[in-house]
């Protein structure tokens, strides 16, 4: 088995791991309130994530995941290399708190399988957001933009051409799951993945908790009854996901990622449907459908098509 296909099977499992853990988000708001619940899966993530690192440092694998990590770093390299590392983990850390916390609200409104297509969004807000930026958008983008539009008029909009509560929320969560795809995409390649998204979940927790601490209400009952979604999330979802998508992408084509990644969509309908009785309606499942179309369009250009079938 060569390598891509050992990093597309990572992928998948990952895509398996996102989808399934909106269960057990949902589930978690049975007992507690989403600001509690992100506190503490980000930092059950961020302790396993800084475990993960002291294992591989201990290997002395740690520094081969380093961007342009010198022989002999001077005392100058390391302590700009800690302040960016800072810098990434706060500004990633802001943004990732609000994404996901978004998402945990509006899972208290939203069925499960619904929310995983409505966070699937951010893979068509990026590259709109990258007209911002100046980055440069290809027509399937705005095909794919367009397509999923439509499919979020099938799945949330009602007969009086209103929007949900719950889905609104989602959405909002979605733009910022895209927001936080962009500061990756500028922090990642100057700081070791896993510090970065170790910083990143500590930073979110620390947040979620300060702010819960003013508006929610806790107690070690309601983190017993919440500990199964808790682990789930914290350690499958934050962490273990995370880690195989990180060593995967080295050998992974990204438009093969991208469109496998997406599926977690999918695997969020499947297991709300197994695990949580949660049907769509014939409308809903028609905008899914089109949702999913508009993600594929967005990560596939023809000109790619055309090179790998003259390949």
């Amino acid at each position: 088995m060569n390598k891509t296909i050992k990093a597309n099977i990572c992928i998948f499992i990952a895509a398996v791991i996102w989808g399934s853990a909106f269960v057990t988000q949902r589930m978690g708001m049975d007992s507690m309130g989403p600001f509690y619940f992100n506190a503490l899966r980000n930092f059950l993530g961020s302790a396993v994530l800084i475990l993960v690192w002291f294992v591989t440092h201990k290997m002395g694998i740690d520094k081969d995941m380093e961007p342009e990590y010198p022989a002999s770093p001077t005392d100058g390299f390391l302590t700009a290399r800690r302040k960016m590392l800072i810098k990434g983990g706060l500004v990633c850390g802001v943004v990732v708190c609000a994404a996901g916390v978004s998402q945990q609200i509006g899972l208290q409104y939203v069925e499960a399988g619904k929310s995983g297509f409505l966070t699937a969004m951010y893979i068509v807000i990026v590259p709109m957001l990258g007209v911002l930026l100046k980055q440069p958008v290809r027509a399937n983008h705005f095909v794919g933009a367009i397509l999923g539009v439509i499919g979020l008029y099938y799945l949330c909009i009602n007969g009086a051409f209103t929007i949900a509560w719950g889905d609104l929320i989602s959405l909002v969560g979605a733009f910022f799951w895209a927001v936080h795809i962009l500061v990756i995409d500028h922090f990642a390649p100057k700081l070791n993945p896993i510090k970065l998204s170790a910083a990143q979940f500590f930073v979110s927790a620390c947040l979620s908790l300060l702010i819960g601490s003013f508006v929610e209400e806790i107690s070690m009952e309601a983190i017993r009854s919440g500990a199964i979604a808790i682990i789930y999330t914290g350690i499958m979802s934050s962490a273990v996901a995370f880690t195989l998508q990180v060593f995967a992408q080295r050998h992974a084509n990204p438009t093969a990622a991208s469109i496998i990644m997406s599926m977690e969509a999918l695997f969020a309908v499947i297991c709300g449907f197994l695990f949580l009785g949660e049907v769509l309606t014939a409308r809903e499942l028609f905008g899914c459908l089109v949702m999913l179309v508009a993600v594929i369009i967005a990560q596939v250009s023809p000109a790619d098509l055309i090179k790998k079938k003259n390949s």
